[in-house]
């Protein structure tokens, strides 16, 4: 289940997302929900266009269980199938 403790470990792809805070100041503000993940990028549909948004330097805002939560894109830069895998090793140590 995903929550504000665990989100970095889970599947991304269906949440909405908002754009608290990025490197290109057009992409602040910016609302949708994420349909796919890369590397280094979420890619987000806003009333119907993709938008790539680097996470590098990006921070996230999602509501989860009816509370905001964000999280660094720094945190969450990696390929996701090995994001999940990093990020429960380092909770495991």
């Amino acid at each position: 289940m995903r929550d504000r403790k665990n989100i970095e470990m889970h599947e991304l792809i269906g949440l909405d997302v908002e754009i608290k805070n990025s490197t290109n100041p057009n992409q602040i503000g910016k609302r949708g929900k994420i349909v796919d993940e890369t590397y280094h990028m979420l890619i987000i549909e806003e009333n119907g266009e993709r938008k790539m948004i680097m996470k590098k330097g990006a921070k996230f805002g999602f509501q989860l269980e009816g509370k905001n939560v964000t999280i660094k894109g720094d945190k969450i830069n990696y390929r996701p199938h090995e994001r999940i895998k990093k990020l429960m090793r380092r909770r495991i140590k």
